[in-house]
């Protein structure tokens, strides 16, 4: 049975406007609600279309708290995502939105049953000094794994000695590993000592581990090592890993919709009905990826060379970038792919199509979210991982759960299109061992958030952590 909380156990959750970050806390929140906290989530006025379904289905026991998004220079009038700015744009939001310091300060002074504990994105370290000053605890929620959480705890801490190296070794890692530097995240190698930015962004990694505890959206199949190593490391036994948590959300076939999906779903999947069982390879990079006209093109003559049936979800762009050619599917393509393809612009359905029968790869950027997705749908992965954490994440895919085979990498890589339509064709068609690791990854992320599995037992214990604060 669930754990129960006191109705007056109440937690503030802030979660940071990028999709990637924003889903899984959601749906994170939706079951700690369920487990009976009173909990109050931050957002900024624009982002709170984002949280009605949230709300919708908790109205007595979820309530918002909208403030002002703070102005700062390197962000347009009008914009409070990230979807609007792409991934230059999150050092100037983390930034933006550590000007909400004070308001909280006010408003939790102000509050008749102010909150216990902040549970906050780990782009949001600086709430961990707001969260000392106001003598309550602050919680990290990691929407990406424990490995990826390891090797950013140790760039951070170590920046000065690593910054020059090719290549890093992570000894005190399970199994060692060593990683290039071109495929970390690119933020630390730009870090320059005793500038307020920077030393802001690292002040912020590395408190993301001090803190009371961690929740992160993984689960014990995936990377039970790199969790047991985080809670040795913390030298204690209060970090949860609760995923995938797409599993568990008020409704996953609109995730990420800002409109109604429903008539798109349902064309997608008649024509998914359509193709024989794992026949179809998903192709998508996000939501805030945009493939310049050389790539396009690349990708678009690979898909249709490798005579393999596909989805393949392009963003569009502004006018202005499409005038430039970035996100335009070339004039023809989509006439001569009619019975091999379908082409979606913007938004897809992207749980259900990776839940479906006919879809067996997913040829991904190796976001988080994708790859916990693809791990529910049993769908093995074709990498492309181009910035940021992907590197890191795609080498958990391919080289410890053998789920997944590289196929591209580099954001600004333009494919060999003859290459990627063989490499597509052969491991659509010939990689059964994959395809059979997939469908035993999907076992145990069902397993896991099934009732008495790791991760649920890991959010009871959580929620009984929390109902002990304030005690």
């Amino acid at each position: 049975m669930a754990a129960t909380a006191s109705p007056h156990r109440h937690l503030l959750v802030f979660p940071y406007p990028a999709q990637g970050h924003m889903l899984p806390l959601l749906d994170l929140t939706h079951q700690l609600a369920l487990r009976g906290l009173t909990i109050t989530i931050l957002v900024t006025p624009k982002n709170l279309p984002f949280i009605s379904t949230l709300l919708s289905s908790h109205p007595s026991s979820i309530t918002p708290l909208v403030l002002p998004f703070p102005s700062h220079p390197l962000i347009p009038p009008g914009v409070e995502h990230v979807k609007d700015l792409g991934n230059s744009g999150n050092l100037p939001m983390m930034a933006a939105l550590s000007k909400l310091h004070d308001p909280l300060v006010d408003w939790f002074n102000s509050h008749s049953n102010p909150p216990v504990a902040i549970l906050s994105d780990f782009f949001l370290g600086w709430t961990r000094r707001l969260a000392t000053n106001l003598q309550i605890p602050r919680i990290t929620f990691f929407s990406s794994g424990a490995f990826v959480a390891s090797v950013m705890d140790y760039i951070w801490n170590n920046v000065e000695k690593l910054k020059s190296l090719s290549e890093i070794e992570f000894r005190h890692l399970p199994g060692s590993p060593v990683i290039k530097q071109e495929h970390l995240p690119p933020v630390f190698k730009l870090y320059k000592r005793s500038d307020p930015v920077w030393e802001f962004v690292r002040d912020g990694v590395i408190g993301n581990t001090k803190g009371w505890g961690c929740v992160l959206n993984t689960f014990d199949a995936l990377e039970a090592e790199y969790v047991r190593y985080l809670k040795a490391y913390v030298g204690h036994n209060r970090v949860f890993d609760v995923g995938p948590l797409s599993l568990t959300g008020p409704d996953v076939s609109d995730r990420g919709s800002s409109g109604s999906g429903s008539v798109l779903n349902d064309q997608v999947l008649t024509w998914l009905d359509q193709c024989p069982d794992g026949s179809v390879v998903y192709v998508c990079f996000g939501s805030q990826k945009l493939f310049r006209k050389e790539q396009m093109e690349a990708l678009a003559n690979g898909l249709e060379k490798s005579g393999t049936r596909f989805i393949w979800v392009v963003n569009s762009g502004t006018i202005q970038q499409q005038d430039e050619g970035y996100g335009v599917v070339s004039e023809g393509f989509e006439q001569r792919i009619a019975g091999q393809g379908l082409v979606i612009r913007g938004w897809a359905p992207q749980v259900p199509i990776l839940n479906h029968k006919a879809v067996g790869g997913f040829l991904s950027h190796c976001g988080w979210n994708s790859i916990l997705e693809a791990a529910v749908g049993g769908v093995m992965i074709l990498a492309w991982p181009m910035e940021a954490d992907q590197y890191v994440s795609a080498r958990l895919l391919v080289d410890d759960l053998g789920v997944g085979v590289r196929v591209c990498e580099g954001r600004d890589s333009v494919p060999n299109s003859d290459e990627l339509g063989r490499a597509i064709a052969e491991v659509m068609t010939k990689g059964e061992g994959m395809k059979d690791k997939a469908k035993d990854l999907k076992g145990e992320a069902l397993a896991a958030m099934s009732h008495g599995g790791s991760s649920m037992k890991n959010l009871d214990r959580f929620v009984e952590e929390v109902c002990q604060l304030g005690a």
